[in-house]
């Protein structure tokens, strides 16, 4: 379940989105499905940020996964035109999973700042071909380890097997 004594500086991850009209309700207000795109917005960004795309690699065969559960608490309601702090961090990596969690902030502010909304979303890996779970590669781990425990991006020239999945042009 989010976590929602969260400080926006928990986080060593942020990517800036402005909220679009094309998510409001007729009162200008977000509704809940644009959500979801910012999640999706945080979870690519973040692992961009490490260099690397999911999607790229996704459909390179290297590595794909699925989200499995999203818990979303909404405390302050959020406008259109309004600039938004996307923060995000890998909170857990298990055999086959991980989880990420998203604290939504104001553009402005500081650091101890509660967020307006949580959210916290796992992702199995698993084969495309047979639906079939896998594990999370160890280079993603290393990835993600480094850049949570000292902010430090590893080269991808470390992994030779996720470059060159990253490298591979892709239908995507």
């Amino acid at each position: 379940m989010p976590d929602l004594t969260l400080r926006r500086n928990d986080f060593r991850f942020s990517a800036p989105v402005r909220v679009r009209w094309q998510e409001c309700d007729a009162q200008g207000i977000a509704f809940n499905g644009s959500y979801l795109g910012w999640l999706e917005v945080a979870q690519a960004e973040y692992f961009r940020n490490l260099g690397f795309s999911i999607y790229r690699v996704a459909a390179n065969g290297y590595f794909d996964s699925a989200v499995v559960k999203v818990t979303i608490e909404y405390k302050v309601p959020v406008r259109v035109d309004e600039m938004l702090d996307l923060r995000a961090r890998v909170t857990r990596i298990g055999n086959t999973s991980l989880t990420l969690q998203v604290g939504i902030f104001p553009d402005s502010g500081g650091p101890d700042d509660p967020p307006l909304t949580t959210i916290e979303s796992v992702y199995v890996g698993f084969y495309a071909d047979t639906g079939g779970t896998r594990p999370v590669p160890d280079s993603i781990r290393q990835l993600v380890d480094a850049w949570e425990t000292s902010s430090a991006v590893l080269p991808l020239a470390h992994f030779p097997e996720l470059a060159a999945a990253q490298s591979q042009h892709s239908a995507t």
